[in-house]
């Protein structure tokens, strides 16, 4: 007999996305798996976002508008509602790659053991006319030690049952950028997630809150906040390394300016085999 098909809860935080929001939504309603529920929480917007959830109503199972705290907030007020078996995160920017992600995802879900919480795949960071820079996500095997110094798997999109949230609860609310880490860190420090091959699950445009110098130095600052919490009393290399980088872009941005420091940061990139990233806004 076939494993039942999961529902899958997906929740997207929103403040001012009126712009982008739209092409999210569309994204979950063209999904071919039917066993969803939409989850939609506006931090009290401004700019229209209000009125295109109204004009969507039709693919929104709950949402709510009202002032967060961050991003932490808006989410704990999504898991609240959520009745599926697995929950996903999109924000207002992402969106899901094609119409057969979620019914792809259900196939391997069904197949994992209870003891595997988290599952996840590839993103594909675009910019912002929607070229593609790059994948990221590598399978769990490569980065489950340095999970435990850095985030090294890509949260959109990434699956959580359900039941990982009744057993340690809530985001963190404290943290402003890394509560993703700080959650995961909670189940992953001392057990396994999934990587399902050849899937990419969602587009993700490049930047967000920790693509400046200022907010990439507060997340890793909150990445080790949470490695404390969770007992890992030291800083590994990886983490010392990224804070090193972290420094000498933030000294160059303030010496050289943002534009020459894009150009110099790329040309490193360059010489290491990278795609450009910082110039290709």
């Amino acid at each position: 007999m076939d494993a039942p098909i999961p529902l899958i809860s997906i929740i997207v935080a929103v403040y001012n996305g009126a712009n982008t929001l739209q092409r999210c939504i569309d994204s979950i309603a063209r999904q071919s798996y039917a066993n969803k529920q939409l989850i939609i929480i506006d931090g009290g917007s401004n700019d229209g976002t209000l009125e295109l959830l109204q004009a969507n109503q039709q693919y929104i199972d709950f949402m709510l508008s009202e002032p967060d705290t961050g991003i932490s907030n808006a989410w704990n007020k999504g898991l609240v509602h959520v009745k599926g078996q697995w929950v996903c995160f999109l924000g207002a920017d992402d969106y899901f790659r094609d119409d057969q992600v979620l019914s792809t995802l259900s196939k391997h879900l069904v197949q994992l053991p209870a003891s595997i919480r988290v599952a996840y795949g590839q993103i594909m960071l675009v910019n912002s006319i929607g070229e593609e820079l790059y994948l990221s996500g590598s399978p769990w095997p490569m980065v489950k030690e340095r999970f435990k110094q850095l985030m090294s798997i890509p949260h959109p999109g990434t699956m959580h049952r359900s039941n990982l949230f009744e057993q340690f609860g809530l985001f963190n609310e404290s943290f402003r950028i890394a509560g993703d880490y700080e959650m995961l860190l909670r189940e992953l420090k001392s057990s396994d997630a999934a990587f399902i091959p050849d899937l990419v699950t969602v587009v993700m445009p490049q930047g967000g809150v920790s693509s400046t110098p200022e907010n990439s130095l507060l997340q890793l600052r909150e990445v080790r906040a949470a490695q404390r919490l969770q007992g890992l009393s030291r800083p590994g290399i990886s983490w010392l390394m990224a804070m090193t980088r972290v420094y000498i872009r933030l000294f160059l941005w303030r010496v050289l300016g943002e534009t020459t420091t894009r150009k110099l940061l790329d040309f490193g990139r360059h010489c290491m085999g990278l795609p450009s990233f910082w110039t290709r806004a």
